[in-house]
């Protein structure tokens, strides 16, 4: 059993920054496949980054050079460095975590944040 806590999100302007965090508990958090995913109303919840247990990382093309997942197993804290942010970016963006093999498929994580909004204005 996983508890995932999301933080950071707030209002930006276009070309600000956002750090987000996202904290574990339950299990062994090296052991975990962690992702940042959003989802703007009205549309289906879409990949955004994660990073695997052994520290690789993958991100989504939409965010790729702007973005920066990292992860702190000492801490159990997964952040999401966000940088040169879009009014597309906005989105309330969830934290979710699997056991096993990575994923960039919402429907294959079962564990989940609350989720922290974040808001880019133009």
């Amino acid at each position: 059993q996983v508890q995932l806590a999301e933080s950071g999100g707030g209002l930006v302007q276009a070309g600000g920054s956002l750090r987000l965090s996202c904290a574990a508990s339950g299990r062994t958090f090296s052991s975990l496949v962690v992702g940042w995913f959003r989802q703007a109303p009205g549309k289906e919840r879409e990949f955004v980054a994660t990073v695997r247990n052994s520290g690789i990382t993958v991100y989504a093309d939409s965010v790729k050079g702007r973005f920066t997942i990292s992860r702190d197993n000492a801490k159990n804290t997964v952040y999401l460095q966000m940088n040169s942010l879009k009014p597309e970016d906005t989105a309330l963006y969830y934290c979710a975590a699997k056991v096993g093999s990575w994923s960039a498929s919402y429907k294959t994580y079962n564990y989940w944040g609350q989720g922290t909004q974040v808001t880019v204005s133009s």
